[in-house]
């Protein structure tokens, strides 16, 4: 575990010998109108917010002017270590500051936010979950998408689409299921989703949705077939949330779709000139 210093702070105390407190507050999908109330209210609290990457940079501006603001955000492969957050939260609590630890979507879903929240008690820190709308229900619903819907889909999954080879997903019973299935963090690991998925007897004409940068100006939805997603992956970087399933049908694409036999390249609203092939 690193010191303080690793974030360029000194090892003196606070003035104030009281401990501190820690909020992890959860930012929601995208906009910074999208957190919640209480989220809100607990930056306007803070002496020391510590955010994601994901985190909208204009929430910072809801904490008190004085309050002092530390970027810890992660991207694949780089980005501060776990423990040195942990360890951040658990020493300008000691030193009588509100921490607000501000992360993207919810904290408690693909955030990490209950190591966070272990480390913080097991230092005698209070600390309290303001929970926060998660990418994985807003970002469908924001592109039109219904996870449930009658006669159509009964029940959702959420899976994380990180190191797919060393996943721990059972395939068989994913693909078998009927269930709606949501896709984090696969980006880059789309084409081995669907491919797993068909080897397991999910329709290979199955619709997916991608959905890119939700709830913020620059979301971009793209329409296909799972047997398309397997071959030319996700048509979008990171952050990217995929619906898989029927009721990926009433997505509002942002892109033209067509059947086509190369690799779409879109990126942005607006620029994008690419099609996508969905049947």
């Amino acid at each position: 575990m690193t010191s303080p210093d690793r974030f360029g702070l000194d090892d003196a105390g606070s003035d104030n010998d009281r401990v501190g407190r820690v909020t992890l507050v959860g930012a929601g999908p995208g906009g910074a109108d999208l957190i919640t109330i209480r989220g809100a209210a607990a930056l306007a609290t803070a002496d020391v917010v510590v955010y994601d990457r994901l985190a909208d940079p204009e929430l910072l501006e809801l904490a008190p002017a004085g309050a002092e603001r530390i970027a810890v955000g992660k991207a694949k492969g780089e980005g501060v270590d776990q423990d040195d957050i942990n360890a951040l939260l658990v020493d300008m609590a000691l030193r009588g500051h509100h921490v607000v630890r501000l992360k993207g979507g919810d904290p408690f879903v693909f955030g990490r936010g209950s190591e966070e929240r272990a480390a913080v008690e097991a230092a005698g820190i209070r600390c309290e979950v303001v929970p926060g709308v998660s990418a994985s229900l807003a970002a469908p619903a924001l592109a039109g998408i219904p996870l449930t819907h009658r006669g159509m889909s009964a029940s959702f999954t959420v899976l994380s689409g990180h190191r797919i080879p060393d996943a721990d997903h059972e395939w068989g019973a994913l693909a078998r299921s009927g269930s709606t299935l949501v896709v984090m963090m696969g980006a880059t690991t789309a084409g081995q989703v669907a491919t797993r998925l068909m080897a397991e007897g999910r329709p290979a004409d199955e619709p997916v949705a991608a959905i890119h940068r939700a709830g913020t100006p620059e979301m971009d939805v793209a329409t296909m077939r799972l047997d398309h997603l397997a071959e030319y992956g996700c048509p979008f970087p990171a952050p990217t949330v995929l619906v898989i399933g029927n009721v990926a049908a009433f997505a509002h694409p942002t892109l033209p779709t067509a059947a086509m036999s190369e690799r779409p390249t879109a990126r942005s609203v607006g620029s994008s000139q690419a099609e996508l092939p969905v049947g």
